[in-house]
């Protein structure tokens, strides 16, 4: 059953007016009542924290791949405790409430936690009857007008979990991180390996094989993902913030367009449904706040979250808005006019220090042919010249002198300097673009390939190239950005070693990096 926005939030207004009486507020029997298993088997997450609230996630599964997708529970609403403390073993519980997981929301709950302090470690854990979760640490933004000494955060995205083993996630929730910022295809809608397997080494099923297209299958490829203990520790560790790429709903689509829209006989109402069915599926699995919730087929993901004045993190959408490509037509638009104005106008209206913009495809240009002429990828912002160029140009005349684009999507390692106009050399640099590769799509990858010379040869602007798994972790302080690449060398096998391929440092005020 489809919920509304109405509907949703009548079911926060009731979980908030639980939350006013604590935790005892729903009796024990009535907790369990319905539920007989283990039911925190997709894990605990956090997300999009402010200076005095964070968001707190889960989803009851007691069956996570049971073939419907619903997790084997019950179609009726289950009341989940939660409490929040300033320590590990909970002796000092600070916030206690209960939410309601109901079958409408596929049984998940997305409690906003307020009153908290700023700038401050907390642990969170949920209860239903006599079960009760794992422990999840999170961490509150520091208070506005603060300037904190440092943040540590990870970028990382493109998760097929068909490609193999999650060992990158292993080793990013083993580091001490503040936050993790996720850009995107957190799922894939179906599988692009011929002969996939479980992540326990036996094959998966054929039910687990077939393409996403309405929502009981992307719940069924959420319970697939967050199956693995290694995304799930991964989300216990910190904070994360999220957005989507094309792969949550369907490979390359844009807009309102399909890919399979030029094929006879495509209904575009087919296609909305799908959306509605993904984003819906989407919040269901992600530590996201009401104000995320999906209206159909369509979502407000964009987003900015401050840092106190260390630094703002300005998540975009570039699939909603997103026009089809005219490389110079200046009515191209990968943002979406509206979300193009609130992304220079937040220039102007912040303080940050830093502006990080989680970006979904590569902003800098990349020439991947010797040929004279710039031949460049057509799902990347070298096919939108003039708003690139707008944006980047807003960023300079509004003051901002410290842009950090972090991207997804393109499965390789690049560290690269923005620039409005990469056809003038004498184009001043503007900014830094870090392209984190993937935590697994592509298989093992390699450390360089001959496409990579080309890259390195062609585009001088880009500094830094690799085609490994991992993810990038990034570290702030007040006088300079340190981003160090890490990589395992494969993920074919599991208990892959990592280690810094590379790393490069920023300095306040100096627009591009050098290597570290």
């Amino acid at each position: 059953m489809r919920t509304t926005r109405r509907r949703f939030l009548g079911y926060s207004g009731a979980g908030a007016a639980a939350v006013l009486l604590g935790i005892g507020a729903v009796p024990d029997a009535e907790a369990s009542a319905g539920v007989r298993g283990y039911p925190f088997t997709l894990g605990i997450a956090s997300g999009d924290p402010l200076a005095d609230s964070v968001v707190l996630w889960t989803r009851l599964a007691l069956d996570p791949l049971a073939p419907d997708g619903r997790g084997g529970m019950p179609n009726r609403k289950i009341p989940v405790q939660y409490q929040v403390a300033e320590d590990e073993r909970f002796r000092r519980v600070v916030r206690a409430g209960v939410a309601f997981a109901t079958p409408e929301l596929g049984h998940s709950v997305h409690p906003e936690v307020g009153g908290l302090r700023p700038d401050r470690e907390y642990w969170y854990r949920f209860r239903v009857g006599r079960e009760v979760s794992p422990v999840g640490r999170t961490r509150t933004a520091p208070a506005p007008g603060t300037m904190p000494a440092s943040l540590r955060f990870a970028t990382a995205s493109c998760q097929s979990y068909e490609a193999g083993f999650y060992t990158s996630l292993q080793h990013m929730a083993e580091e001490d991180l503040d936050l993790v910022v996720h850009l995107g295809d957190y799922i894939y809608e179906e599988s692009y390996v011929p002969e996939p397997i479980l992540h326990d080494g036996t094959p998966m099923p054929d039910y687990l094989r077939t393409e996403c297209f309405d929502l009981d299958r992307y719940r069924l490829q959420y319970g697939l993902y967050k199956s693995d203990p290694h995304l799930q520790a991964a989300h216990a560790m910190c904070p994360w913030l999220t957005t989507f790429d094309d792969h949550e709903v369907e490979n390359n689509w844009l807009g309102p367009r399909s890919e399979h829209d030029d094929e006879p006989d495509q209904d575009p109402a087919v296609f909305a449904q799908r959306k509605a069915d993904a984003f819906q599926a989407m919040y269901e699995n992600q530590p996201l706040r009401h104000t995320q919730m999906p209206a159909g087929p369509g979502i407000r993901i964009h987003r900015r979250i401050g840092y106190g004045t260390l630094a703002d993190f300005t998540m975009l959408d570039s699939r909603q808005y997103r026009s089809e490509r005219g490389r110079d037509d200046a009515s191209a638009t990968m943002l979406g006019g509206a979300q193009r104005d609130w992304l220079v106008e937040g220039f102007s209206s912040s303080e940050a220090r830093w502006q990080i913009i989680g970006n979904q495809q590569p902003m800098a240009q990349i020439d991947r042919d010797p040929d004279p002429d710039a031949i460049t990828y057509g799902a990347a912002w070298d096919n939108y010249n003039v708003e690139r160029e707008h944006v980047l140009t807003e960023a300079r005349e509004r003051g901002v002198e410290n842009i950090v684009v972090v991207t997804g999507d393109r499965h390789n390692n690049y560290f690269m300097h923005l620039k409005a106009d990469y056809e003038d050399p004498d184009s001043p640099v503007l900014g830094t673009e870090i392209v984190g590769t993937s935590l697994a799509s592509g298989r093992d990858g390699a450390d360089m390939l001959p496409i990579g010379e080309t890259y390195l040869a062609e585009n001088p602007h880009m500094l830094f190239c690799n085609f490994q798994r991992g993810y990038n972790v990034v570290t702030l302080t007040p006088e300079t950005m340190r981003s160090d690449y890490r990589v395992v060398p494969y993920i074919s096998e599991p208990g892959a070693p990592i280690h810094t391929r590379a790393s490069f440092v920023v300095e306040n005020g100096v627009p591009g990096g050098v290597p570290d």
